[in-house]
């Protein structure tokens, strides 16, 4: 049930990582407290952690269409040159050059167009003796010619255009993530773990994109992840200035103005003011945590990116070795084998956590989960997948202390998730029947997936906090208490939210990707541009 909120969580995120933390107090943030009854399957009576939607730079999908020459042919029906109308064949006509048999046993050839008799002077109009045939000398090269560029064209290799059961993959994620954050029902990171699934598709798309040169694609990469950050920045750091948000007492001036850099580069966790209080009415107390809490992502997003070079060679040369890697790195971690610095501790867990899934992603485009037979993934996957949920109940998995608070555990069971979901890929090109009704909405949520990521926790913040007024009205707690109860609501609201800062910011991720810049891009111009083309083929 709704409670007075009071801060925000992140989804599968730790505050403190494992060798530093004291209690189960320190590995959760509320997000949002109880409500006035006790209840684990309330929608704000939980702690979690799990970190928000991934970034997925979306790829362009054009289609080549391939060209190929065509021999000399009659007259073009209507279905082979669009704007010629459509001709009944005369049985009593042949194409030019071909020979009559006229009566008497005397024979002739029918007229020659011009570039053809110039081309083609053997196949000249002639009269000849009865009872003889005309020698034309076939001319095979045009046709021959034509069906080399054909099979050319068959041969050359396409554009690659969108996956759509990746793009499904990620919608749910997406969504998945914001459910999870509003409600912290801690079976739903169980069900569908988000950021594995998340970073196996990022690294699926880096790998394709790596067949370009390694620099213009970590800089394309990073400049389609910057400027929809910098927004969020401007917007955020200004109103956590205007609050008085400084330096603490003691601290070094210019060591919190350096970090307040990462929110322009974000090699490390952006700083924010966790102590400041809301706006009330609108804005619970510390709202800047939950805004600035999901940015690990884009933290761990772009280290990813910027190693994947090393991956992806790395893979190509020791492609298991490679893949184990990160979970190697996790255990040592978990287990205490490795010690590093404040600083480097969390770019490691991200790392250790997630990199096998990144990597993954890169096997999956490098076909190299298809060299296993078919038995081995679905064989081995569900072992990986119970390790890792085994540790986790036997670490004392609970609504209070949920998955997210466990990377270890964490890790082997996204590993798992992962490794089936890429093994079973349809790979659709186009959507099937059940799912052409979703496309609008699947494809706005991947196109807008960094706007969606980087402005769902305060807007879920700004719903639960405005919701949770409603109490103060005696009919809503006397009588529609199961109403106020229900996360539905809120849902709808948060999502409310989440539309307009896709209207207010979402068009700078296509001013970052250097595209038109659009307010709503659900795909529905481009399907009735489609719809109308089809249609005025059909009637013309």
């Amino acid at each position: 049930m709704t409670g007075n909120y009071t801060g925000g969580s992140y989804d599968d995120r730790y505050e403190a990582w494992p060798h530093e933390r004291s209690g189960a107090d320190d590995a959760t943030q509320p997000y949002p407290p109880t409500a006035p009854e006790a209840d684990h399957f309330a929608p704000f009576g939980t702690t979690h952690h799990t970190p928000p939607h991934a970034h997925f730079a979306s790829e362009p999908d054009p289609f080549a269409s391939a060209t190929t020459e065509r021999a000399p042919q009659t007259y073009p029906s209507y279905e082979q040159e669009p704007g010629f109308p459509s001709v009944e064949p005369d049985p009593f006509t042949q194409p030019y050059g071909q020979p009559y048999a006229q009566p008497g046993g005397q024979t002739w050839t029918a007229p020659q167009q011009p570039a053809y008799e110039a081309a083609h002077p053997s196949a000249s109009a002639t009269l000849t003796a009865p009872g003889t045939v005309p020698r034309v000398e076939p001319e095979p090269a045009p046709a021959a010619e034509a069906a080399e560029a054909a099979e050319a064209a068959e041969a050359a290799p396409k554009r690659p255009g969108r996956d759509r059961y990746f793009d499904l993959l990620r919608a749910l994620a997406l969504f998945r993530v914001v459910l999870y954050h509003l409600t912290g029902w801690m079976w739903l990171p169980l069900v569908f773990p988000s950021m594995g699934v998340m970073f196996a598709l990022a690294g699926n798309l880096m790998a394709r994109s790596l067949k370009r040169p390694p620099g213009q694609v970590i800089k394309s990469r990073v400049r389609r992840l910057l400027p929809p950050l910098w927004a969020a920045g401007a917007v955020g750091v200004t109103g956590m200035l205007v609050q008085g948000w400084g330096p603490a007492e003691g601290e070094d001036t210019l060591t919190w103005w350096l970090e307040l850099l990462f929110w322009v580069l974000p090699l490390s966790d952006p700083p924010n003011a966790a102590e400041l209080a809301g706006v009330p009415g609108i804005l619970p107390g510390t709202w800047a945590e939950p805004f600035a809490g999901p940015l690990w992502y884009i933290r761990a997003y772009l280290w990813f990116v910027l190693l994947s070079p090393l991956f992806l060679a790395a893979l190509r040369k020791q492609p298991w070795v490679t893949i184990a890697a990160p979970l190697v790195l996790m255990a040592a971690l978990n287990f205490g084998y490795l010690q590093a610095a404040e600083e480097i501790a969390p770019i490691l867990y991200g790392i250790g956590e997630f990199g096998a899934c990144w990597i993954l992603g890169m096997a999956h485009q490098e076909g190299v989960l298809k060299r296993l037979p078919n038995y081995v993934i679905p064989s081995i996957a569900p072992f990986i997948m119970g390790f890792g949920i085994w540790w986790a109940v036997d670490h004392g998995l609970s609504a209070e202390n949920q998955l997210g608070n466990m990377p270890f555990a964490s890790a082997f069971w996204g590993f798992g998730f992962v490794l089936l979901l890429l093994h079973f890929s349809p790979s659709w090109s186009e959507w099937p029947r059940l799912l052409e009704r979703f496309d609008g909405a699947i494809t706005l949520l991947n196109s807008r997936a960094v706007t969606i990521y980087l402005w769902h926790n305060v807007c879920i913040a700004i719903a639960v906090t405005m919701w949770n007024r409603l109490w103060s009205l005696e009919v809503m707690w006397r009588d529609l208490p199961w109403l106020m109860n229900s996360p539905w609501p809120t849902l709808i609201f948060s999502w409310s939210l989440i539309a307009y800062c896709i209207l207010m910011f979402g068009w700078l991720e296509d001013v970052a990707a250097k595209r038109r810049p659009r307010l709503w891009p659900s795909g529905a111009t481009t399907r009735n541009n489609a719809t109308t083309r089809n249609k005025k083929g059909l009637v013309a």
